[in-house]
């Protein structure tokens, strides 16, 4: 997707002011996502995936010889989660590549694939842990508590330490994607040690499906925010926290702005949004001077640094809304 393409103004940007500020939009603060670049998401992403990759081994063997659902299930959980963080770490490297004559933007999308996948992927961890504890509970087998009991516990260790990891990196999509897969890994982590504990204790086998089935709710339900994020960037919604009558008003409150039209706002990646919208103004003269206050706006009040904007004369943009060519107008 490129403003070169995506709207019908395109054709006059660069007679009538075509701002797009690559070099800059990594040093705002993008939703609160901080102006981290991807590199370091990459390398975070890297690390994550071989210590989860590494262990998720251990919990396999673990929960084989056990016999524990609940820790084959968590070990399946951290397979899926050493894929997540494997194509996170490939979207993050592709969001770095440069823009291309097929790709105006670059790859930064990339990333938001990466998130859906993910968000699929945690899909199909939920529904494989469901249909597997469902029939543990018509089938019962005999399970050892200890060996569940030691695994789940390192396996909860591991698992803080990956997250705190991630929570310290860039929070792009892709590791807001793994971190939810951690989180996921943490319930079971603990499911485990709660369903060995009682096995040691009682004897009683029944809590070791019921207990994957209660981590599969919690999955389920925490993967739905990210879905829908996801979801939202690819329909090229306005980003959650932006208003977009607010971004309308605040350009139209400017000296020499007469009004705003043909407004669109969409979301690139986590670390970019982009605008483009028609700039109503007195004198196409002033523009030089008007454009700088512009951007100041979008980019300290909204976080929005890639923009298109092009200004019409008053008397033109007049004639443009009465002949209803002038596209979607807001505010």
């Amino acid at each position: 997707m490129s403003a070169a393409h995506d709207h019908p103004h395109s054709a006059h940007e660069h007679a009538h002011g075509h701002d797009h500020d690559h070099d800059t939009h990594c040093g705002h603060d993008h939703a609160g996502l901080g102006g981290h670049h991807h590199h370091g998401s990459g390398k975070t992403l890297v690390f994550s995936l071989c210590f989860t990759l590494a262990f998720a081994l251990v919990e396999v063997v673990g929960g084989w010889v056990s016999g524990s659902l609940a820790l084959m299930s968590d070990a399946g959980h951290m397979l899926t989660d050493s894929s997540s963080l494997a194509i996170g770490a490939i979207a993050a490297w592709l969001a770095r590549r440069p823009a291309s004559r097929a790709h105006s933007f670059g790859l930064q999308r990339a990333e938001v694939l990466g998130a859906l996948i993910n968000a699929v992927l945690m899909i199909g961890v939920v529904v494989a842990i469901a249909v597997s504890a469902i029939g543990r509970l018509f089938d019962p087998a005999p399970v050892t508590g200890g060996v569940v009991l030691l695994i789940a516990g390192l396996g909860l260790l591991v698992n803080l330490i990956i997250g705190f990891i991630l929570l310290r990196g860039e929070q792009t999509m892709n590791v807001r994607g793994a971190l939810l897969h951690v989180l996921g890994d943490l319930a079971g982590s603990v499911a485990a040690m709660v369903a060995g504990a009682v096995i040691m204790l009682t004897g009683w086998t029944p809590i070791d499906p019921i207990l994957s089935l209660f981590v599969s709710v919690l999955i389920a339900i925490s993967a739905w925010p990210l879905l829908r994020d996801v979801l939202h960037v690819l329909m090229e919604g306005v980003p959650r926290d932006v208003n977009a009558r607010d971004v309308s008003q605040a350009l139209a409150a400017i000296e020499g702005v007469h009004s705003v039209h043909d407004l669109h706002i969409w979301t690139l990646s986590s670390s970019q949004r982009a605008l483009a919208a028609h700039v109503e103004i007195g004198h196409l003269g002033e523009w030089s001077t008007i454009l700088p206050k512009l951007e100041t706006v979008l980019a300290e009040r909204f976080s929005i640094s890639h923009t298109t904007l092009q200004p019409e004369n008053r008397a033109t943009a007049k004639a443009c809304v009465a002949d209803g060519a002038c596209g979607a107008t807001t505010g």
